[in-house]
């Protein structure tokens, strides 16, 4: 049987050491998810299409340059520009790490006639985030197939589902000049 004294010590050293791991966690986290937008940065173009509501069926291309976030944070900058036939429509976002989530904004946000990003979290492959506009809440999910290949799926929530709206399939575009020494 443990003394009163060594079990008030060890539940001293514990308590002590329990905020070091989560530190340890949240940093490992904060590296991971640095890595994956990282990863992500560069130049991307696919097709997509609406697959619900008024718009159902119709099919767009985006052309995307995604940047790393201004700071030592975790984060992307996107810019570019989706086109529907002849109509180009501008396209910008900002997701960068605030605390343990997410936050940015798509376009120019819920105030304008964008979304506000109101949280998420990265894992191996995928990025979820929450979006938010008004009484429309939903969330984006960015998926990593290869290095070559990003889905993106855009939802809604309708009452308490979660309805995939937008599909998108970016590839990265690569610059596949070969480069060589002169004999």
């Amino acid at each position: 049987m443990y003394s009163r004294k060594f079990l008030f010590v060890c539940g001293l050293a514990a308590a002590a050491l329990s905020p070091v791991a989560d530190v340890t966690s949240n940093a490992t986290a904060a590296t991971r998810d640095k890595a994956f937008f990282d990863s992500v940065a560069g130049t991307w173009k696919g097709p997509g299409e609406i697959v619900a509501g008024k718009y159902k069926g119709t099919k767009f291309t985006c052309n995307l340059v995604g940047s790393p976030a201004d700071d030592a944070s975790a984060g992307i900058k996107l810019d570019g520009t989706c086109r529907v036939g002849v109509f180009k429509q501008p396209m910008t976002a900002v997701i960068t790490q605030s605390g343990s989530t997410y936050k940015g904004k798509f376009l120019d946000g819920a105030e304008g006639k964008g979304l506000d990003v109101v949280s998420g979290a990265v894992s191996q492959d995928t990025v979820v985030v929450g979006i938010n506009r008004a009484k429309l809440n939903g969330a984006m999910i960015a998926r990593v197939r290869d290095d070559k290949t990003m889905n993106v799926t855009v939802s809604v929530k309708v009452d308490t589902q979660m309805i995939p709206v937008i599909g998108l399939t970016l590839t990265r575009q690569v610059d596949e000049m070969a480069v060589g020494s002169i004999q």
